[in-house]
Parts: structure tokens; C-alpha cells; sequence
């Protein structure tokens, strides 16, 4: 379908009259001027249904208005004052004002308009005809861009008529890389420089090579330099070109390098490990997503290639277990489908979760607006956004079989046999009751002289209902409790004990299956195109049993209307390779929106703001680029230079702008001039995110396991909020347990177990992101409990506890040892009254440890749980194993070290603490 809407520029020329009209420019006047209202003001009373039709009026075609309606013919040609379309939207008639809803009526320029059509004549061209002016004839014609007709009767193919402001369609713009006007240097600072020379800011010095180091570590691999590291690239004697090269290569090679730049990507894509809503179960698998984003950018895998992979790996490379791994980008968002819900509805939140998350993702497009109209502040209509609906509607949920890979690291699987043991547990308790149940069965029987069957086979023979026994006759409270309980824990663990098996977190593509139930993990069927394929249409009002038009797999037609290569790729209609098609329609070197995205993701990502301030929005509600000559060509050298991540951080990194100091000689005069700091004239501080202050303790504390890869950890979080009582699956969820050993549970942040509907609080209050929703920047907010997190919890006191036992081991004098953390923790020496200060609270502290008994904590082994039997409303309760717990072995306490380890724990504290570990200048 070829879209007539007109994304050019156009130039106002004053309102022509009568006898100016030749006949071309007649119809291009209704194309441009008329149309437009007609569609978005009339026709919903008068043209969308046949049946509806209000007064009898339709106005989709000039014989139809000529025929009229219950008051007769719409209009008179040549005669404006005498045709009741022109009296009723003048209001001339206070019976006949149209639109009724004064908020949609026609203002003042759009009543002379059709004032000046009605006395042309009323030219009303064909359908194709309007189609062809709207694009021809865009730059003569200002105001209301054209629009396409419907040319069957219906509004089939009519898409949009919203007036878009040029300057909110930056984004759909075809892709030109601009010329550098100097290039003896990075053109990055040649884009920087000219806002900075039109604001008239002076820009900072160089930063510190301190500083430039801690900056560049925390960058790409999200963890603090090593004293070793920064003291080689400060002694550095090369030139500060040659020497910040090095550092930024050797990063670049680190393989921490993919688990920080895979948590930007994983915070985008929504990563976690449970599914959400009511039934939070766990995917035991999605860790496989996971290493895999964490292998490709440490290889530096194609960007484009990498877009592929997530959207159609499977359709590229059926028999790669990796392949079906990386779909299970599909797979991110919360979903559940219950016996309580329609299938229906699930299947749709599954579609509309996925048509969001690859326009949000892959084009900084939020989609989802237009699910129910066309949009209201972009150029998506609805019928694009069913067509993106097709291009998924064969993709079905499964857990599909994928072999290992040998980079995958498989080991921790011994922890399965705690899952085993509680799986058995919860098995011999169901088998206990209903063996309790079979014998009250046969006492029911019995006491009635009825001979024995069973309840179920007594239904299945049509026996009278009082010759039936209640369900679970026999039971007590506490056995209807723990029936459910135990059934409940052995049903979950189908879900769980796959985090140990060959299976990934995938999809297939096939006709819809039949689900009442997603009680247990899916398999793809042996025969997956046996069934009739879905057809997809338009849901009236996002309504998954209101069916409009069918529609066929499609992209964004605005694209393609823009970039000539994008409309020539052809989507199929069968069950197959749709995906794949979207895929090299996202990925296509001519996609701007993908190219734009992509680089302005990477920019945010390293000077805490993008150039377009919503990276997940570029439409018209999205914040405009602040430069976009530099936004576009960083996204042309990032195509040119082959879709390369790596090559894109080097010239980023090598910048002026990236180098600056934080510090601006004229702070008050910059804020006056670039309040945002969007000028980059100075580096802008940025708040380590909850997961680098985490990882930074644990490394300078020493524990720092940094294995890397495989199944989910579990670290220590508030016993408080581990252990609260947690509905799943319409029945309490297990509780927290721990890892046992301290190298288990202290590995990177990115592999802790991430559920939904259980969220570390030390985490949650520095801002980390709810995996529901698409994060697109990590917020800094600054709240009071952060400090009680920081320097009261316990979490803290055993990382201070640790890097002083470290700092003991490794030095005999306290002033050495206080040295060491200064340069372990800031990457630098204390200040002499620094180190007088942290002296002089170390003798404080150690004054009140002395003597002082501390008592060690006690861990809990169960939990008891309390409810409200929903069989019978009397409460009963259980009590919940910890199977891990068992076997727990905590991390050193105050009371486990000597009163001179305590007091220097308290000066640890007091270091990791402050703004200059927790922020990057």
C-alpha cells in the first residue's frame, strides 16, 4: 500500500481563490485542505459504518453527499451559503452544528477552505487520485498533510490524518552523514563545538588522569580500577592520546566488559528470572538470554546481526542452540495465562508486549498507542500496528531443547539437590493426604451402604450428587492447606529444576495451540503447522474479540514511504520467515530509527544523557536531539564502520567531550547558559548505578567472586523482606534462602536471581529499574533511606567487615592499611588531614570495641506461614523449610573479628560511604 502521507517541509502560500483553482490544483486543494477534515472530523458519524450512518448522511464519496442525507443533499456546488455541510460547520444553524462535540470544531482557516472548495465546484478526486497529489504536490500545499481514501466502501486503507509538526519528524528522516568542517580532530568535538561557540562556553580542561581512568573503568566494565592500574596509566609517559588509547583497548578486552555493557542492554529488554502478575513463577532458563547478551557484545558481535538473532535466530539458524537462546528476547516481558482467564486475552498481551518491546528496543518507537486508533502525535497508524502484530502472530511460546554450548559455564548445578529435596517433601505430603482421602472415601461409602468406587469414577458413572463425597472428604484445615501447598511446590518446580537443563526460554513458529492452562513449561509439538494459522486483523478499541479488517505482515509505512529500500522488502504471508523479514527491515543500513537509537543508547550510556533525551521514544512526545548533526553521524560511522559497538566506544572515549574535567572555571555562568548540561562543556557527574555500588564493595572488599556466567546467585537481601509471605500460582511462594557459601551468593550483580515479584530493598532504593517496564535511563533519585542502606544495614557492615580484614591481613600498621583503602577505594592517597581524620576515628572506634562482646547473629532455618483455607475460611498454618540454609555459612561479623579489625571495619564504612566512591567525576 503506498502511503500518502507527506513528511516534507512545506511553505505557506496564501489561501487560493475561486477562480485560481485550475483543475489539478482543485483536486490537490481537496487532497491537502479537505480530506483531511472530512476524515478526522465527519466520518466517524458519517462514513465508518453503513449501518450507523447518523441523518443518513455518508460523506466517503462526492455522489454519496450529493444524494444526502435525512436533510437533504451535503452540498450545492458554487454555492457555499446554500449547502447545509457549510451552515452546519459555521454553526449558522443552532440545530445543525456539526461537529456536535465543540471541542472538534473546525476552526476558523479550515471553514474558509471548504468555503473556497464548495465554490470551486466541489473537485473530489478518486481514491488513487488523492494518493498521488498527497505526495506530489506536499510542497505547494501547506497545513493538514494528505492522506489515503478509502476506496471500497470503508475505511479500510485510510490510516491518518494528523497535522505532525516537521520538527517532530526528525527521526523518520533518511539517514545522511554530515560533513566535518574540521578534521584535524575527533568530529565529536567538531558537533560539540559549534553548540559550545553559539552559546558562547568556554570548555573545562582535560580531567585528571585519576579521574579519566575511574571514569573509563566504570564505563566498560562497571568496576573501580585496580591501585596497579591507575599507577601504570598515571606514570604513563606517553602522550595523553597514546596512553588513554591503552586503557581503553585494555577494557575493551576485559571480559567483565560484556556483563556491564549486557546490563544496559538487559535493563532495556526488561531481563528477569519469573514471569510476573499472580503467577511469578520462575523461568528457570532465561539465564541463557542472559549469557548470550553477555557473549555478544564481549564479542563484539555485529549490532545488526545481533537484532537478527533476538527477533528471528531460529528462523536464521534452525539447528544453533544459541539461536534459540537469543529469541528469547520474545520472551522478556511479564506473561501468565490462568485458568481464570480467557486464552484469547493472554495470547494478545503476549502479541502487544511483543509489537511494544521491538519498536521501544530496535526503533525508539513506543507502538503500543496506537493499538486502539491510529496514533494521535505520530505517524503510526493502527492498521501498521496489526501488521506488526502479523509478523508475530505465528510465533508460539516454548521451552524448546538447546544443547549447551561449551562457552556456557554449567557449574553451581550441585544446588539442584535442594530444589530435589523440597520438591520430594512437598511429593510425600501429597501423597500422604491422598492416601488419607482414598481411605475416607471408602469410609464414606461404606457408613452409607454404597459400594465402593471412587469419587471420580462415582462422577464419571453419572451417580447421583448425593452419592457422591465431597472433594478431599477427610481433611482437616490444615490438610486442605498443605494439599494445596505441596501440589502448588511440586507443580513449580517443573518450572525451576530447568535452570539445570538443556532447554531455553524460546519460541517456534506454528499454528496457536490450545492452552487453558500454562500450569507447567510448554514444549514445541512434534507437528507445529498441523493446525489452522491464525489470520490476524484489526482489533476494534484493542479488542481481542473485536475483529475488524484483516491485515498481512508489515513494518512502519511511514519508513518506507521515506527510504525506498525499506518499501521494496517484501513480508511473506505464510507461518515462516516473517521474522526473519522484520528483522532485516529493522536491521537495514537505510533504517534510520535503528541506527539513530542504537547510537544514541551508547552515548547516554556514557555521558549519563542521550543526545535525543528518550531513548525509547523518538516520536513526537520524546524530548528532540540536542545535536543532531552529531547524532547522525555517529549513527552513519557506526553503520559505515560495520555495526560495531567496540569501534563506536573508541571514538566516543577519545573525545574531548568524554575527557573533560567535571570542574567548569565558570560554573555559575555555564548553568545560566546550558541549565541541562547539554552543551558538554564539562563531564556531568554520574551516581554509580545499584548494581556497580554493590559489585565496587564486594571488589574492594576483596569477595569479589568474579566468575563468570551460569545459573542465577542468590545473595543476601533483608531477612525482613525475604522472608515476607509471597502469594504464586494460588499459593505461597517459596522464601529467599541464601546461597550457602559466600562465593556462591557474592558474584556480580547481574547474576543475582532477578524475580518480580521480590526485590532486594538495598537495590530497589538506588534505583534499580522494575523489570516490567522497558528502562530506558536508570533514575538517580536522592532519598533519605538510601543513607540508612548505605551505612545501617547489614549488608554494608559486612562489606566494611571484610575490606578491613583484607586491609589486616595485608598490613601490619593501620596508617599503611588506611592508605591502601584510600587507593583501593578512590584510586588515590589520602590528604594528610584525611588520613589524621580516618587515625583519629580509628582510636575512637577501637576505644569502644574493646571489651565489647558482640553477639552473632542467628539465621532462620524455616519460616512459619499463616493463612485463611479458602475451602473452608478457617486459618491453619505451615511451617516452610529452608533447604539452602541448612548448609549456610555467613560472612564474617564483627563478632568473629578482633576489636583492631572492627575499628578499622569502621573507618571502611566511613570511606565507602562518601560521594567520592559512590559517583564518577
Amino acid at each position: 500500500m503506498i502511503l500518502a502521507l507527506s513528511l516534507g517541509l512545506m511553505v505557506a502560500v496564501p489561501l487560493a481563490t475561486a477562480a485560481t483553482l485550475s483543475p489539478t490544483d482543485g483536486e490537490a486543494f481537496f487532497a491537502h485542505k479537505i480530506w483531511p477534515v472530512l476524515n478526522e472530523k465527519c466520518l466517524a458519524c458519517h462514513g465508518n459504518d453503513e449501518q450507523k450512518l447518523k441523518g443518513g448522511l455518508d460523506l466517503r464519496t462526492r455522489e454519496s453527499a450529493l444524494i444526502g442525507g435525512d436533510s437533504g443533499a451535503a452540498f450545492v456546488t458554487g454555492n457555499p451559503a446554500g449547502s447545509l455541510i457549510q451552515i452546519a460547520i459555521t454553526g449558522a444553524d443552532e440545530d445543525l452544528q456539526m461537529p456536535p462535540k465543540e471541542s472538534d470544531r473546525l476552526s476558523g482557516e479550515e471553514i474558509q477552505y471548504f468555503a473556497q472548495w464548495l465554490e470551486a465546484g466541489v473537485p473530489w478526486p478518486s481514491a488513487e487520485r488523492v494518493n498521488e497529489l498527497a505526495l506530489t504536490t506536499k510542497d505547494k500545499w501547506s497545513g493538514a498533510l494528505g492522506v489515503r481514501m478509502p476506496t471500497s466502501g470503508g475505511l479500510s486503507e485510510q490510516w491518518t490524518n494528523r497535522k505532525y509538526k516537521p520538527a517532530d519528524l526528525w527521526a523518520y528522516e533518511p539517514l545522511k552523514k554530515p560533513a566535518v568542517g574540521d578534521d584535524s580532530g575527533n568530529p565529536i568535538d567538531f558537533f560539540v563545538g559549534e553548540k559550545l561557540s553559539a552559546l558562547g562556553i568556554t570548555p573545562a580542561a582535560p580531567a585528571d588522569r585519576t579521574n579519566l581512568i575511574r571514569r573509563a573503568t566504570f564505563d566498560l566494565i562497571g568496576l573501580p580500577p585496580t591501585p596497579f592500574e591507575v599507577q601504570r596509566f598515571v606514570t604513563d609517559q606517553a602522550d595523553e592520546d597514546t596512553a588513554f588509547r591503552r586503557v581503553i583497548e585494555r577494557l575493551l578486552k576485559n571480559p567483565h566488559y560484556g556483563e556491564q555493557w549486557g546490563q544496559h542492554w538487559l535493563d532495556v529488554v526488561r531481563y528477569a528470572d519469573s514471569s510476573g502478575f499472580a503467577n511469578d513463577f520462575e523461568r528457570g532458563n532465561a539465564w541463557r538470554y542472559r549469557d548470550y547478551v553477555i557473549r555478544s557484545f564481549n564479542a563484539d558481535k555485529r549490532y545488526d546481526k545481533f537484532i537478527a538473532e533476538q527477533i528471528a535466530g531460529d528462523e536464521l539458524h534452525p539447528t544453533d542452540p544459541e539461536m534459540l537462546v537469543a529469541i528469547g528476547f520474545l520472551r522478556m516481558g511479564p506473561w501468565e495465562l490462568t485458568g481464570m482467564e480467557v486464552p484469547a486475552i493472554a495470547r494478545q498481551r503476549f502479541l502487544d508486549d511483543v509489537v511494544n518491546s521491538v519498536g521501544q528496543t530496535f526503533l525508539g518507537h513506543t507502538l503500543r498507542c496506537a493499538k486502539c486508533h491510529d496514533h494521535k502525535f505520530d505517524p503510526i497508524p493502527t492498521q501498521d500496528y496489526y501488521r506488526m502484530h502479523a509478523v508475530f502472530a505465528t510465533a508460539q511460546v516454548a521451552e524448546r531443547l538447546a544443547s549447551f554450548l561449551e562457552t556456557e559455564n554449567l557449574s553451581g548445578f550441585e544446588e539442584l539437590k535442594y530444589l530435589n529435596s523440597r520438591s520430594k517433601r512437598a511429593a510425600a505430603i501429597s501423597g500422604r493426604l491422598q492416601r488419607k482421602n482414598a481411605q475416607a472415601e471408602r469410609v464414606w461409602f461404606k457408613e452409607r451402604g454404597l459400594p465402593y468406587t471412587s469419587r471420580t469414577e462415582a462422577q464419571e458413572a453419572g451417580a447421583p450428587q448425593e452419592n457422591i463425597p465431597p472433594k478431599s472428604v477427610g481433611f482437616s484445615v490444615e490438610d486442605f492447606g498443605l494439599e494445596r501447598v505441596s501440589r502448588k511446590v511440586v507443580n513449580r518446580s517443573r518450572w525451576e529444576v530447568e535452570r539445570y537443563e538443556p532447554i531455553a526460554l524460546s519460541v517456534y513458529n506454528g499454528s496457536t495451540p490450545k492452552i487453558e492452562n500454562y500450569g507447567m513449561p510448554l514444549r514445541m509439538p512434534l507437528r507445529p503447522m498441523s493446525g489452522l494459522m491464525d489470520r490476524s486483523h484489526i482489533l476494534t478499541g484493542g479488542d481481542a474479540f473485536a475483529r475488524g479488517e484483516q491485515v498481512y505482515p508489515g513494518a512502519l509505512s511511514v519508513l518506507n514511504e521515506r527510504v525506498p529500500a525499506l518499501a521494496r522488502i517484501r513480508f511473506p504471508s505464510t507461518a515462516s520467515r516473517r521474522r526473519s523479514t522484520l528483522a532485516k527491515w529493522i536491521s537495514h543500513p537505510d533504517n534510520p530509527l535503528t541506527l539513530r537509537t542504537i547510537v544514541n543508547r551508547i552515548w547516554q550510556w556514557h555521558f549519563n544523557q542521550p543526545i535525543a533525551g528518550n531513548p525509547n521514544n523518538f516520536g513526537a512526545s520524546g524530548k528532540k536531539p540536542t545535536h543532531p548533526r552529531l547524532l547522525d553521524w555517529l549513527a552513519s560511522t557506526f553503520r559505515d564502520e560495520g555495526w560495531s559497538i567496540k569501534k563506536l566506544h573508541r571514538v566516543i572515549m577519545m573525545s574531548e567531550a568524554y575527557r573533560r574535567s567535571a570542574t567548569h572555571p565558570t560554573r555559575s555562568k555555564l548553568e545560566a547558559k546550558d541549565p541541562a548540561g547539554s552543551s558538554y562543556a564539562a563531564f556531568k557527574p554520574r551516581r554509580l548505578t545499584s548494581l556497580e555500588l554493590r559489585d565496587s564493595m564486594l571488589a574492594v572488599s576483596g569477595e569479589l567472586n568474579r566468575r563468570m556466567g551460569g545459573i542465577p546467585c542468590r545473595p543476601e537481601m533483608n531477612w525482613e523482606q525475604a522472608l515476607q509471605p509471597r502469594m504464586v500460582m494460588g499459593s505461597f511462594a517459596p522464601a529467599w534462602e541464601v546461597n550457602p557459601r559466600p562465593e556462591q551468593r557474592h558474584r556480580r550483580s547481574i547474576y543475582a536471581l532477578k524475580l518480580r515479584g521480590l526485590r532486594d530493598p538495598f537495590m530497589e532504593v538506588f534505583n534499580n529499574p522494575h523489570p516490567d517496564l522497558s528502562c530506558e535511563a536508570r533514575d538517580e533519585s536522592t532519598v533519605t533511606p538510601q543513607v540508612f542502606s548505605l551505612f545501617n544495614s547489614q549488608i554494608s557492615l559486612d562489606r566494611a567487615v571484610a575490606f578491613a580484614h583484607r586491609l589486616s591481613r595485608e598490613f601490619k600498621e593501620t596508617k599503611s592499611a588506611i592508605g591502601a583503602a584510600f587507593h583501593l577505594v578512590y584510586s588515590r592517597s589520602p590528604q594528610p588531614d584525611e588520613l589524621n581524620a580516618c587515625l583519629q576515628h580509628y582510636s575512637a572506634m577501637l576505644g569502644r570495641h574493646n571489651g565489647r562482646v558482640i553477639p552473632r547473629p542467628v539465621y532462620p532455618k524455616e519460616v512459619l506461614r499463616e493463612a485463611v483455607e479458602e475451602n473452608t475460611g478457617e486459618p491453619f498454618s505451615f511451617t516452610q523449610k529452608l533447604d539452602m540454609m541448612q548448609d549456610f555459612v555467613p560472612d564474617k561479623k564483627y563478632a568473629d573479628v578482633r576489636p583492631e579489625t572492627r575499628a578499622l571495619a569502621e573507618v571502611c564504612l566511613v570511606l565507602m560511604n562518601s560521594n567520592e566512591f559512590i559517583y564518577l567525576y
